[in-house]
């Protein structure tokens, strides 16, 4: 039986002298894992399509239960974004979140869309890092049913507080604490503030539509961070090499 579909590379892993497996997020059957044959070889014809960070359109074979790439063709290789080791570890922070939130047999359009545009950002928009980092993290969170509550204070209702509990997912004043939450609270600014309910509340096509300074930036991608592993419960060694390129 063949199953043909679009799909992004998010992991390739040796499986043996010649062959890989590859993890693909697609749009209606979720993750896949696939055997590619003779990827590993010299010249083979999967070697562009099959690699990390590839969108292409596959022709699998299955037998059992089991994946074989019989054909792959690429469709968007984000060639810019090879040429930049430092976009180059963000984008792949992206795929292995991408895979922990991903299911198999489970349709994930928006995820796949937003790992998509994201990448296209870092390759063709030339958007500052920050800023997709952050529109990456928060809008993941939400596709993950962790929306965060960004309609003011938790106590008050003030519209700008100054703090957000990430651990609860909602903000609060510095005068009204929850004493039900223990968890971490990070200062917000009103830009951080603004630019976090804009990625929550935009249309999928305008999700870079908004601007921000460098340090609002910077201070957006440290709460999304902190969010997203806070609520995942874990940490991305490809989010540890990234930081560690900014050293």
């Amino acid at each position: 039986m063949y199953l043909t579909t679009q799909g992004l590379v998010l992991r390739v892993t040796d499986y043996n002298d010649r062959d890989a497996l590859l993890s693909l997020l697609t749009p209606r059957h979720g993750k896949l894992t696939v055997k590619a044959r003779g990827l590993r070889r010299k010249n083979s014809p999967l070697t562009a399509p099959c690699q990390l960070l590839a969108y292409g359109e596959f022709t699998l074979f299955e037998t059992r239960g089991y994946y074989t790439v019989n054909e792959a063709q690429s469709v968007e290789l984000f060639q810019n974004l090879r040429r930049d080791l430092v976009k180059l570890s963000l984008g792949t922070y992206f795929a292995q979140v991408a895979e922990v939130l991903s299911q198999e047999d489970m349709p994930s359009p928006e995820l796949l869309s937003l790992v998509l545009n994201c990448l296209f950002a870092l390759s063709r928009l030339n958007e500052p890092e920050d800023k997709v980092k952050g529109v990456f993290e928060l809008r993941a969170a939400c596709l993950s049913g962790y929306e965060p509550d960004l309609s003011g204070c938790m106590g008050c209702g003030n519209p700008v507080p100054d703090r957000f509990d990430v651990s609860a997912g909602q903000l609060e004043c510095h005068d009204h604490r929850s004493p039900e939450s223990g968890g971490l609270r990070l200062p917000v600014t009103a830009g951080v503030l603004d630019a976090m309910r804009y990625v929550t509340q935009c249309d999928p096509k305008r999700l870079f539509g908004f601007q921000a300074g460098t340090q609002t930036l910077a201070q957006l991608a440290q709460v999304t961070e902190t969010y997203l592993t806070t609520q995942l419960e874990r940490g991305f060694s490809t989010l540890d090499f990234y930081k560690s390129l900014l050293i």
